[in-house]
C-alpha cells in the first residue's frame, strides 16, 4: 500500500550510496575495515570502550546474554511491555524470562519497583529497554543491581544517541544491545551492535561472534595470522561491510536526526493536546535527551482499536502497536501467568497506538495525524 503518511522512513541519501558502492568496489564484502572503524566510532559516540557490530539486534541480546554467563535455570527479569526478542534471548541460553511491569500510564519503561518485587534466589540479571527511546530510570537499576548482584543488560534498540544524566544509553548496563533494524534510529536494514566497558566480557562477545576462533578472515587477509584455534560453541554473528558502511554514514547523522525527532514529538504533544484531550500521552514533557524512537498514545477507554487503526488507514496514515505483551503470546502465556500482577501493562496493553514518527516528517504531516486522530475519535463516541 501507498501511505500518505508511513509509520516510519528512512534519511538515506546519495553518502549512503557512495558508502555502499565504495565496499563492493573495495572487493572485500565480509567483516573487516569499515566494521572497526564503525566499532570504534559508535564506542566514542556511547562513551564505552568496546563495541561490537553484529548482525541484527536479536543476535545483540543473545550475545549480551552469553557475555555475562547467564546460564540454563537462572531468571533474568524482562519487561512485559517489550519486542518480543527481548525475552527470546532469555530462553536462548536456557534461562527463564520472568515478566515486570512497567512505571505507569504515563511512563512506559521498566518500573523498579517491580522488578524488585520479582528477585528470587534464581535471578541472575535484569535486562531494562529503553521504550521509545526514553531511557530507564538507570540509577535505580544500577543501585539495585549492586545491591543483589545481579547483572544489568541495556535493550537500548530504541535508543542510540539517547542521553541520561550525562550518560549515553549503551554505557549504563554491564552490556548494552542496539539494533539497525529499518526503523530504527540508526538504519541499516538488518545489523546491530553490542556495547561494554568490561574487559572480559568484550574478549568473549569477540570470540562468540566469529565460531569463537581466535582469528578472523580479515586478520588472514592482511597477513596477521596463518591459522586459528577455536576456543568457544560461538556463532556466525558477524555483519557486513556494507552493513558498517550504511551505519557509519547513519551514525553521523544520529544526533542531528534525534534532535528534529524530538522537536516534532514536541509538537505532537501539543497539537494531541489541544485538539484531543481525551487521548493519552506517555512521556510528556521527557524530550529532553530522549532518542525518541515512536510516538505512542493511549486511546481513550472503550474505543475499538482495529476500528482507529482501520479508520487512520483509510485517511493514509499508518500506524502500529508496540508492543502486544509478551506474556500473552501463545509461545509464553503457559509459563508466564499472563498479565496477572501487572497492572499497568494490563491497562496500557489494549490502547496502545504508535503514530508515525520519522526525521523526515514535516510539521504540516504531524498536524495531518492529529487532526485525523480527532476526526476519527470524534467521528463514534465509540470506535
Amino acid at each position: 500500500m501507498s501511505w500518505k503518511i508511513p509509520l516510519f522512513d528512512l534519511d538515506y541519501g546519495p553518502e549512503e550510496e557512495q558508502a555502499v558502492l565504495d565496499v563492493l568496489r573495495s572487493g572485500w564484502l565480509t567483516m573487516g575495515e569499515v566494521t572497526g572503524r564503525f566499532e570504534a566510532a559508535f564506542a566514542e559516540a556511547c562513551g564505552v570502550k568496546h563495541a561490537f557490530a553484529v548482525a541484527n539486534g536479536t543476535v545483540a541480546l543473545h550475545l549480551a546474554c552469553l557475555g555475562v554467563d547467564i546460564k540454563p535455570g537462572d531468571e533474568v527479569i524482562v519487561p512485559a511491555l517489550t519486542f518480543v526478542a527481548t525475552a527470546a534471548c532469555v530462553r536462548y541460553v536456557g534461562a527463564t524470562p520472568v515478566f515486570a511491569d512497567i512505571v505507569s500510564p504515563d511512563d512506559l519503561t521498566l518500573a523498579p519497583e517491580s522488578v524488585e518485587s520479582l528477585i528470587t534466589p534464581r535471578t541472575r540479571a535484569i535486562i531494562v529497554m529503553h521504550y521509545a527511546g526514553y531511557p530507564c530510570d538507570m540509577a535505580a537499576f544500577r543501585a539495585l543491581a549492586e545491591k543483589h548482584n545481579l547483572k544489568l543488560i541495556e535493550d537500548a534498540a530504541h535508543a542510540p544517541g539517547a542521553e541520561l544524566d550525562g550518560r549515553r544509553a549503551g554505557s549504563w548496563g554491564d552490556v548494552a544491545a542496539f539494533s539497525f533494524f529499518s526503523n530504527k534510529n540508526l538504519a541499516t536494514g538488518e545489523g546491530g551492535m553490542v556495547t561494554t566497558d568490561d574487559d572480559e566480557v568484550a574478549a568473549k562477545l569477540r570470540r562468540l561472534r566469529s565460531h569463537g576462533m581466535t582469528s578472523l578472515t580479515w586478520d588472514r587477509h592482511r597477513g596477521q595470522a596463518l591459522s586459528y584455534d577455536v576456543t568457544d560453541l560461538g556463532y556466525n554473528y558477524r555483519p557486513s561491510e556494507m552493513l558498517s558502511a550504511l551505519g557509519l554514514v547513519q551514525l553521523s547523522k544520529l544526533d542531528a536526526n534525534n534532535q528534529r525527532r524530538r522537536e516534532l514529538t514536541t509538537a505532537y504533544h501539543e497539537l494531541l493536546t489541544e485538539l484531543v484531550p481525551k487521548v493519552g500521552i506517555p512521556f510528556t514533557g521527557q524530550q529532553a535527551g530522549a532518542a525518541c524512537h515512536i510516538l505512542p498514545i493511549l486511546l481513550p477507554e472503550g474505543t475499538h482499536r482495529p476500528d482507529f487503526m482501520d479508520a487512520m488507514k483509510t485517511r493514509g496514515i499508518q500506524t502500529s502497536i508496540h508492543y502486544p505483551p509478551i506474556p500473552e503470546f501463545t509461545a509464553y502465556r503457559a509459563t508466564s501467568g499472563g498479565l496477572e500482577g501487572l497492572p499497568f501493562t494490563r491497562a496500557v496493553a489494549e490502547r496502545e497506538v504508535t503514530l508515525p514518527l520519522y526525521a523526515r516528517m514535516s510539521l504540516d504531516d504531524v498536524r495531518l495525524v492529529a487532526e485525523s486522530v480527532r476526526e476519527v475519535l470524534g467521528a463514534k463516541q465509540k470506535l
